[in-house]
């Protein structure tokens, strides 16, 4: 399928130091160039096996061999993992992305089939007497699972949007400080991107089998694919609790939560020039309170960090879905105020702007107290997860 192959290759040189530092990152090709710009002899590199896995089998991640094969160095030498975050960064917004898309696959086929599958009447009484049952839209819990998965996928496509914006600051912005800020404000926002977004595409694309009942299993209905398909994207590029980590320890703590309060005063502005708007008030009121919890809340970890290294990892991926949750509860609120401006206005349509007021105060609702258990969580402290003995996690029997 194509010329020539390149992989991209962390390994070390023979004088390397130990440990992270000593790694580089290489080119190692297929063929080896033959110095006028062609193809010259095969290297030492060969797949060892196709991995056997539980999805993605359109993506045939493979053991690869290397027998005395020549690689070329990318960048300084020993400095292999900070070359390889400019390929994870970009990377990570892509996994972002395949989060999304698994939750927005499990829309399109759940709401699809709760409108057309007929079962049971509603609670209330016939919605459609005229047909042998309700469809089963119709029912308070299929309709959680739809607002759940609805409120998740244009949630996350609000933040990925903002996120693409501030890569295009970085890159066409004639303005240095401008730059700088979408920089910072970019790298924040990636592991509350890669991470938020897929976990919740994950819930998404069970919520999407789950609707489907039984028929959710077959596979047929694409609904148990898009599970086992989406559930590798919490694991690419840095599992969840590798983006926690990044996010709370290097990107909050490590300086002294700058990067967390330029998000933060971008919600506190929205919160402030809405503070009169009585069309989303009570979207506003809990979104300012969350904004200020969240700097409190990451000024006590630090606190206890000083004291306790393991506070950190205890509370980082409890941590970081907190700020998703809020994150998307500001972009939320933003979508609203702009629906409800436009149905104000009479323009665009009708029945979209008041589907997204709806969403909105379903996911203040129904999602954004889910902040309260992480935040239980976070207060609980790692003592409860490191006291046990390494050797008695598996007397349960």
């Amino acid at each position: 399928m194509a010329e020539n192959i390149v992989h991209i290759v962390l390994a070390r040189l023979p004088d390397a130091p130990a440990g992270t530092k000593g790694i580089s990152l290489f080119i190692v090709p297929k063929f080896l160039p033959d110095g006028q710009g062609g193809l010259g002899a095969r290297n030492g590199v060969s797949c060892g096996s196709i991995e056997h896995k539980m999805g993605i089998h359109g993506n045939a991640t493979c053991v690869m061999n290397f027998d005395g094969a020549t690689g070329f160095l990318i960048g300084p030498a020993n400095k292999g993992l900070n070359c390889m975050f400019t390929f994870m960064n970009t990377a990570r917004l892509g996994t972002a992305i395949q989060g999304l898309a698994h939750a927005e696959v499990a829309l399109q086929g759940a709401a699809t089939y709760a409108r057309e599958r007929l079962q049971m009447r509603a609670l209330s009484g016939p919605k459609f007497p005229d047909q042998p049952a309700d469809p089963i839209i119709v029912h308070p819990d299929v309709r959680r699972m739809l607002l759940t998965i609805k409120s998740f996928s244009e949630g996350n496509r609000a933040l990925l949007y903002y996120a693409a914006q501030q890569v295009d600051i970085m890159q066409r912005s004639q303005d240095a400080d401008a730059r700088e800020q979408a920089d910072k404000l970019l790298g924040f926002l990636t592991p509350i991107a890669k991470a938020f977004m897929t976990e919740t595409g994950f819930e998404a694309a069970n919520l999407g089998v789950q609707v489907f009942g039984g028929h959710g299993y077959i596979a047929e209905h694409g609904m148990e694919q898009n599970v086992r398909d989406s559930r590798i994207s919490m694991l690419y590029e840095g599992t969840t609790g590798v983006q926690a980590l990044d996010l709370l320890g290097r990107k909050v703590l490590m300086t002294q939560g700058e990067s967390l309060r330029i998000f933060t005063k971008v919600v506190h502005k929205f919160c402030k020039a809405n503070s009169g708007n009585r069309t989303i008030s009570e979207l506003v009121k809990p979104l300012a309170e969350l904004n200020k919890e969240w700097g409190d809340l990451t000024l006590k970890i630090g606190m206890k960090a000083m004291t306790n290294r393991e506070a950190v990892g205890a509370a980082s991926v409890d941590y970081l879905m907190y700020s998703g949750y809020v994150t998307l509860a500001y972009f939320w609120a933003d979508m609203a105020r702009v629906a409800a401006e436009k149905l104000a206005a009479g323009e665009g349509d009708k029945a979209f702007y008041q589907a997204k007021l709806h969403t909105a105060r379903f996911y203040f609702a129904r999602i954004l107290p889910r902040t309260r258990a992480h935040l239980e969580a976070i207060k609980a402290g790692p003592d409860v997860l490191m006291d046990l003995p390494a050797e008695d996690f598996a007397l349960g029997y």
